[in-house]
């Protein structure tokens, strides 16, 4: 009889079998402690176990659930580390392309500035010695009392050929400049190589605009009053032409100043506090996958 009524109040779910009395016993001390082994039995299959299990259990699984945390813990933070660490790696690797990249750019323009410079002094150069301008090599081809004298073009008092002559010469001189202080002036620093090809650059926009303005005087000697038409054509087709350029190329240059200003700007605002590192470190990571993506800017 007992038998059957404990394994009905067992079968209850509103059963608490892990209830102590108040001398600190279960159900399952008074069975051993009255020498029931029915009962202790049907208590053991019930899950009921002793003060003492109880007591040492939760110390048991706390530890072991702590352990296992902690075991967690530890590799979730080498993982983290060594992806960081990974990241860094592919991060630097980028960084050692893109400065490889605009190493090779920078050479490549001191290399064509250089030869750009020379081709235009070159062409200053020769362009002042043939113009067509009728030269009287002989004395008796000098009209008397004219005021020419030997090797003096016939268009010298002209506007155009003046003109001509000043943009020329100012060309050339330019392009000579350029000439030497690429052939004796070695950088290494990037950034200061930078700052050098920028200011050569725009000294050879001025000797492009220059000579193309030589050219355009020249053009009105060379047709003459009746086909006057044909230089003005030239010019404006030249002057679109150019405008066009420069202006695509100062674009270009404005809007990569005002990239590199922002860039900058968020930098420090970045650097202001030292608990922001991270960030700092991130968007030092993400500037370099923006440079990776430029196509191309003007210096």
């Amino acid at each position: 009889m007992v038998v059957q009524i404990v394994k009905l109040v067992l079968g209850q779910t509103e059963t608490d079998s892990l209830a102590v009395n108040k001398s600190g016993e279960t159900a399952l001390d008074t069975a051993e402690k009255t020498g029931n082994s029915e009962v202790k039995d049907i208590l053991l299959e019930y899950g009921v176990r002793s003060a003492k299990a109880l007591k040492t259990q939760p110390v048991t699984a706390t530890a072991r659930e702590l352990k296992q945390t902690v075991s967690d813990i530890k590799h979730e933070v080498h993982y983290q580390l060594e992806h960081t660490r990974q990241t860094r790696r592919g991060v630097q690797g980028i960084a050692k392309r893109i400065n490889k990249m605009h190493a090779e750019g920078l050479n490549n323009a001191i290399n064509s500035t250089t030869v750009v410079a020379v081709l235009i002094a070159t062409v200053a150069f020769a362009a002042i010695f043939t113009v067509p301008g009728q030269f009287a090599d002989d004395p008796k081809d000098i009209p008397p009392g004219s005021g020419m004298t030997i090797g003096e073009a016939n268009i010298a008092p002209q506007a155009a050929f003046l003109i001509f002559f000043v943009f020329d010469s100012i060309a050339l001189f330019i392009s000579l400049a350029v000439v030497v202080v690429q052939t004796s002036v070695v950088i290494i620093e990037s950034k200061a190589k930078k700052q050098m090809m920028a200011i050569i650059n725009k000294l050879m926009w001025l000797a492009c605009v220059l000579i193309s303005v030589a050219f355009l005087a020249l053009s009105f000697v060379v047709v003459g009053k009746d086909q006057k038409w044909l230089a003005i054509g030239v010019t404006i087709i030249g002057t679109t032409i150019m405008a066009t350029t420069l202006g695509t190329m100062c674009y270009w240059v404005i809007r990569h100043r005002i990239e590199a200003s922002n860039l900058r700007s968020i930098r420090k605002s970045s650097m202001g506090s030292r608990s922001r590192s991270f960030s700092v470190s991130v968007m030092s990571d993400s500037e370099l996958l923006n440079n990776d993506r430029k196509i191309l800017y003007a210096i």
